[in-house]
């Protein structure tokens, strides 16, 4: 009898694919980042608890070019509040978007980061850089300017994002059980960068509210060609009932309405 596809895999088929994981060559990206000082209050809002806001309101928009393997591209960005958990300070993104449905479907069941299907833009043209995040037809957040000079390249650098796992129930009635608070851990080499005279514009979206985070004092764009690794963990497990007020913040719309 032939083999069915969709049968058992072997065990040694299934340790081939976790030694296939970890060889996973180094994948670069050009990407640009913008960081800008928002209203402390507003930044407040955005964060389910236990978050709490850090120090200094800042957002951070990333928005890369990643060259994959085999000559392929995927456009990724990320628009992310500075925040605190215990004694951990970090990012919490509010909206990823991709533009591949591999990279938004692994994001989001293993890690649960807030990925959607979107479009991600970045060019630059000798000094001239731009960039930008578009969805539902909308260029929500846009960033560039003129190239004002390299910078030296920082050494391998750490950062923390946070995360909440969660699936929504299959009856439609909240979650299916309590909200998964991810630490992920992303380790990170850089090796160019440069400095960006430029602007962030932020246009108003229905559904990718970024423009409720304005920017009050820009703080750098940089342009800058990166890689990075991350490791995730389940530090906290968090009422459902506190994660409720925020699921919109992942799902346009969980009643689905739009879909026509």
């Amino acid at each position: 009898m032939p083999r069915v596809r969709y049968g058992p895999r072997t065990a040694e088929e299934l340790e081939a694919a976790r030694a296939a994981r970890a060889r996973i060559p180094d994948i670069w990206s050009t990407g640009v980042i913008a960081v800008w000082e928002t209203d402390p209050d507003a930044l407040a809002q955005v964060l389910p608890p236990p978050l709490r806001p850090a120090g200094r309101p800042l957002v951070r928009a990333t928005i890369s070019r990643v060259d994959l393997p085999g000559g392929h591209e995927l456009g990724a960005g990320s628009v992310a509040v500075r925040a605190v958990h215990g004694s951990v300070e970090g990012d919490y993104p509010l909206v990823m978007p991709m533009t591949t449905e591999r990279a938004l479907v692994g994001g989001r069941e293993v890690f649960g980061e807030p990925k959607k299907l979107g479009d991600v833009v970045v060019r630059r043209d000798g000094d001239h850089v731009s960039a930008g995040l578009s969805r539902h037809g909308v260029s929500f957040v846009l960033a560039g300017g003129v190239v004002a000079g390299e910078l030296p390249p920082p050494g391998p650098h750490e950062n923390v994002d946070f995360y909440f796992k969660f699936l929504p129930a299959p009856d439609g009635d909240g979650l299916d059980g309590d909200a998964a608070l991810v630490h992920c851990t992303r380790r990170g080499r850089t090796r160019a960068s440069w400095r960006v005279d430029g602007e962030v514009v932020l246009n108003e979206s229905p559904w990718d509210p970024v423009a409720d985070l304005p920017v009050r004092r820009l703080v750098e764009i940089t342009l800058g060609e990166r890689t990075s690794v991350q490791e995730g963990r389940i530090v906290e497990r968090v009422p459902a009932g506190a994660v409720m007020p925020y699921v919109h913040q992942r799902y346009d719309d969980p009643m689905q309405v739009l879909d026509s």
